[in-house]
């Protein structure tokens, strides 16, 4: 151990003189590419990054993830040192993957140690006791003869070395470490309702924490059962504390090193059963690096349908409110021999979507972390982002927003009822090109908007209750579906729903407005599901063809909109008239209030990835101030937009076409 201990001193040493070149938020300005890591790769690795406008090099290296590098992470020690020295000498910025619970030993059919031979006892394990051991084949990352292991966050001797090794990283001067998907094993085959783990180490955690035996004191999957509830929220918790740990180590020798998570779940039901909730973690890391396989429908851009790509971007929308003023990043993949689709035309539409959602892009190849499957397409593409950074990833500011409400509790205990409420809450202000803001229980206090939608939000604790109060005292209005406040934020049913009370509903089964002293509206039914239902019917087929104003989704898209306006008397700022088929968001950005378009009409999976334009929308601005209006094509050049007044208040424009997206903003005079 004594060379290695004179080792990390030096490297401890050189982080005060290795402080990244760019500023400390680099995380809000990245276009990541991946690169394997050794020491000949160094040079090559970073004239590659220089030459293709990566801005955020991602190296794999992983120390913890691959038992014998766990035991002596010397010589990767040293390749990560040396990327980050010349990535911070040609002014960029480098992070090191490593593994979160997962270790793999390679060639362990022939080896003498492996870690599962070692330590049994660090491993996860199913309710009946079976350990989360794999092997090649398993999945695509793990060799032939390969022992592929996942390990319980309370195991303390693994935890020890492995904060270990996360601080002798850190001290070497990089920029970020960058955690891969610490989550309980539910995702191979047979383990998907695992709800693990039930190793010594976790049953015992969890009797500290709540005098319950795991093995045996609550059904496993009952959500009625309160033991259960339990032990669904200790699971998220573990995970929380784990990523915590990780950032406090890194932090403690080395301030400036960013924590990053991979995390595959999004707003589903695979969140709380794989325990790393996007919500949870955001406030205790640096960053979360969204995977491709989060949402409904398939997630590789190539095989999208429009309804996918919508779902796609509630998802980016809802990562981008939960993170606050952190950056997210998403690792997703755009195409893996789909014959019918171009490469190119794959990653433009997957680099389309998410700088319209604000969310930091990452290109791979396949389905690994690194290359690309059209470097020159990657290379222009990077290069027209980071000309106009500012625009995607300065902070978007609400205006006068319609605010939708997640609620984590009630997405962990009803998870297929909330998030179909939710989702098609948002397709419905997205597709009606309202101005929305997704509001957690972190943002409430701070929501401003004149309307707030609850979709089924059946989960609501005392300051929930008391903040929604206030709120509609204030005279705003809440919208509100279905059993929403019947339970508390543990799932505890109420006595009598506090909510309903407060309104007045002694009918639920009705629905229900008032102006005086409230003003709200009650649905039993939420408009949201019966939206998604009708759009999983429809949408698709009239994205490609036909007309969409005959269709069921599009009059009960319209019925909701004249139900917003009767309700909020909001005039907007802004009024888009464009197809269904077209996401917007309006934020305000550097002072100028702005609109991202992403078009998806006429993409069909695996067969088009060139959308049909969309033609003639119209922009109408409500001002009295002069001013310039300006438009962004996706990856063309900035042009100034001819508009006329309507109305002395009312400044309209008519853009002839969209291709695939284009941002749109005004710049009032003063």
């Amino acid at each position: 151990m004594q060379p290695r201990r004179l080792l990390i001193g030096a490297l401890f040493c050189l982080v005060f003189v290795l402080v990244p070149l760019a500023a400390q938020d680099w995380t809000h300005w990245v276009r990541i590419g991946g690169y394997g890591l050794s020491l000949d790769r160094v040079d090559w690795i970073i004239q590659n990054a220089t030459e293709t406008h990566v801005f955020g090099i991602e190296t794999d290296n992983d120390i913890p993830g691959r038992y014998e590098s766990f035991l002596d992470p010397a010589e990767k020690l040293k390749a990560i040192h040396a990327v980050a020295e010349k990535a911070h000498a040609a002014g960029n910025t480098a992070f090191v993957y490593i593994a979160g619970l997962e270790c793999i030993t390679a060639h362990a059919d022939r080896a003498t140690h492996t870690l599962f031979k070692d330590h049994p006892d660090w491993v996860q394990r199913n309710i009946s006791g079976e350990p989360a051991v794999f092997g090649g084949g398993t999945a695509f990352w793990i060799g032939r003869g390969d022992e592929d292991v996942w390990i319980s966050p309370f195991a303390p001797e693994w935890r020890k070395v492995y904060m270990e090794r996360v601080r002798q990283i850190a001290a070497t001067g990089i920029d970020g470490i960058y955690v891969d998907i610490p989550y309980w094993m539910t995702h191979f085959e047979g383990w998907e309702k695992s709800w693990a783990s039930f190793d010594d180490y976790t049953v015992a955690a969890f009797k500290r924490a709540t005098g319950l035996n795991a093995r045996k004191d609550f059904k496993l999957g009952d959500y009625d059962d309160p033991g259960f509830i339990q032990w669904i929220d200790f699971r998220i918790q573990a995970l929380t504390d784990f990523m915590r740990e990780i950032d406090q180590n890194a932090k403690s020798v080395n301030p400036h090193c960013k924590t990053i998570a991979e995390i595959y779940p999004g707003i589903e039901e695979s969140a709380p059963r794989v325990g790393s909730d996007v919500y949870e973690l955001y406030p205790v890391v640096d960053v979360i690096a969204h995977e491709y396989e989060y949402g409904p429908g398939e997630h590789m851009a190539a095989s999208r349908t429009p309804l996918d790509w919508f779902g796609y971007m509630a998802g980016m929308y809802s990562f981008r409110s939960f993170a606050g003023e952190k950056p997210s990043w998403v690792l997703n993949y755009s195409w893996e021999n789909q014959k019918g689709i171009a490469p190119k035309d794959a990653m433009k539409n997957l680099f389309l979507s998410e700088v319209m959602a604000g969310a930091n892009v990452w290109d791979a190849r396949g389905h690994v972390m690194s290359g690309s499957n059209d470097l020159e397409t990657r290379t222009a593409a990077f290069h027209w982002i980071a000309q106009h950074e500012k625009t995607f990833y300065s902070a978007r500011k609400p205006i006068d927003p319609i605010g939708v409400y997640f609620s984590p509790h009630t997405r962990n205990y009803f998870p297929e009822e909330f998030v179909r409420s939710y989702r098609g809450l948002m397709f419905l202000l997205m597709q009606s090109h309202r101005e929305f803001q997704v509001v957690t229980p972190r943002s409430l206090q701070s929501f401003s908007g004149r309307v707030l939608i609850l979709p089924d939000v059946k989960c609501l604790g005392r300051d929930e209750l008391e903040w929604l109060d206030s709120y509609l005292r204030s005279g705003k209005t809440l919208i509100l579906t279905g059993a929403t406040g019947r339970f508390d934020e543990r799932r505890k049913t109420y006595a009598e729903n506090p909510f309903q009370k407060l309104l007045g509903i002694t009918d639920p089964t009705r629905k229900q407005t008032g102006i005086s002293p409230m003003r709200f509206v009650y649905e039993p039914q939420c408009p949201g599901k019966s939206y998604y239902q009708a759009l999983e019917k429809e949408f698709n087929r009239y994205a490609v063809a036909g007309d969409y104003r005959k269709a069921l989704f599009n009059q009960l898209r319209e019925d909701f909109a004249r139900q917003l306006d009767a309700a909020s008397a909001i005039k907007p700022r802004v009024e888009i008239h464009a197809s269904p088929f077209v996401s917007t968001q309006i934020a305000r950005v550097n002072g100028s209030l702005h609109i991202f378009i992403a078009n998806f009409r006429g993409l069909r999976a695996g067969e088009v990835a060139d959308q049909t334009p969309e033609r003639n929308v119209v922009i109408d601005f409500l001002t009295n101030a002069d001013g310039k209006v300006y438009a962004l094509p996706f990856l063309g050049d900035a042009q100034e937009l001819k508009c006329s007044w309507q109305q002395p208040d009312r400044k309209t424009c008519v853009i002839p076409e969209i291709s695939k997206g284009m941002v749109v903003w005004i710049e009032e005079a003063h």
